[in-house]
């Protein structure tokens, strides 16, 4: 793999973790790798213990949002319990550490057939195919505040990113 392939990838994650507020949470120490999902009224959360995902035992989800929806996401990625336990199978990843997180995350953008995308620098096509996924990406139909494709791009090249 080439350095800029590298690169890109990186700062594809970085983009990713700073549209979603983990990298930036005040709370964190840990890169936004030890976030979690923020509930109405709430500052931030935060958890420590990385052998597994923070609500994989029983935790309850946390409510996000005025109309009372529920959500269990964690780590720089925002990753959903539901999803964890058969990417942590497919992936054998041994736990939800940060590299776990990140092997995750470019599986996700893979599964996504965005990877070339990223790969390539091209922010545009990768925003369009992973904004269902990452609610904070431009055009994500999920309702929730999201950041501009300018944003996204300047960010990309800020963390690294080069387009080819």
């Amino acid at each position: 793999m080439s350095e800029i392939v590298i690169a890109n990838r990186k700062a594809a994650l970085d983009v990713i973790a700073f549209c979603e507020g983990t990298s930036t949470n005040p709370m964190t120490r840990n890169d936004g790798y030890d976030v979690i999902v923020t509930g109405l009224g709430e500052k931030g959360e935060i958890f420590t213990n990385y052998e597994d995902h923070p609500f994989a035992n029983g935790r309850p989800s946390k409510v996000w949002c005025k109309s009372g929806q529920t959500s269990n996401a964690a780590g720089r990625y925002q990753q959903m319990l539901r999803w964890w336990p058969a990417y942590k199978k497919q992936l054998g990843l041994p736990d939800f550490s940060p590299e776990s997180q990140d092997k995750l995350a470019l599986q996700i953008i893979r599964e996504r057939k965005a990877l070339a995308d990223v790969d390539r620098g091209d922010m545009t096509a990768f925003a369009e195919k992973c904004c269902n996924i990452w609610a904070s990406l431009p055009g994500s139909p999920h309702g929730q505040p999201t950041k501009s494709l300018e944003i996204v791009k300047a960010k990309f090249i800020q963390f690294g990113g080069t387009v080819v």
